[in-house]
């Protein structure tokens, strides 16, 4: 394993993730994506009890697997995430790396935020694609300008992808908000429905927060001639990313 990945996210050169453990029933779900991925790779069929055996209920946690992937397509994928954003009442708070919304996304979270929803996007500050990261700052305005709140981390390199929704609804998994998960890419998230577990993602989440610098919207209306300049270098591919 590489160094990077050691540690807790706070230090320099190191990256900052967020994992889940999962147990009980919701596991053959995950197993079901592995054997999907495996029969497009290799054209063999695992299946059977020693690769599905009876799953026991661990604990009190309702959890559900959602997948997106070129083949499958990816719209349960891309309605889980427009959906928990449509539905929300009080907050949404998001940890994202590749953070590259489409309109209709953009459009949900803004009128979420319009509708009294305390909307809160972390994102890096350092990142390991400086295309996507002038991509996405070029539409930060419309956020801002809706009363989303967006911070920077700075500790170290952030790659946690998590979302919760009114202290009751997460998910955290591989997806970014961006085309490349939702139509290219093969991915798998897993959703809960549980306030003790939604509850230490929010207090997570508030940690790193403290970590982050707040983006202003007219310190980021007043950007370098460079930065618009990138920007829109990256608007013909922004689609792509």
């Amino acid at each position: 394993m590489s160094p990077k990945w050691l540690g807790n996210g706070r230090k320099e050169g190191h990256w900052r993730q967020t994992d889940v453990r999962m147990e009980g029933p919701v596991v053959a779900s995950l197993q079901g994506a592995f054997v999907e991925n495996w029969l497009e790779a290799t054209g063999n069929v695992l299946g059977g009890a020693s690769y599905f055996p009876k799953l026991a209920r661990r604990g009190p946690v309702f959890a559900q697997v959602v997948r997106s992937s070129p083949g499958g397509g990816s719209f349960s994928m891309y309605t889980m995430f427009l959906l928990a954003m449509s539905s929300a009442r009080r907050s949404i708070y998001i940890t994202n790396p590749y953070f590259l919304p489409d309109q209709r996304m953009t459009r949900a979270l803004t009128e979420a935020s319009e509708r009294g929803v305390r909307v809160v996007v972390l994102l890096p500050g350092a990142i390991d694609n400086n295309i996507v990261r002038h991509a996405s700052r070029s539409a930060f305005g419309t956020l801002l300008e809706a009363g989303i709140e967006i911070y920077e981390y700075q500790a170290a390199l952030l790659h946690a992808k998590t979302m919760t929704v009114d202290g009751i609804w997460a998910t955290i998994g591989s997806a970014n908000l961006d085309t490349r998960s939702f139509a290219l890419n093969e991915e798998v998230n897993a959703v809960v429905y549980h306030n003790d577990v939604v509850g230490q993602l929010e207090k997570v989440f508030a940690d790193d927060l403290t970590y982050s610098r707040k983006i202003d919207l007219e310190q980021w209306r007043r950007r370098g001639i460079m930065d618009h300049l990138l920007e829109i270098l990256s608007i013909p591919v922004r689609s792509q990313l």
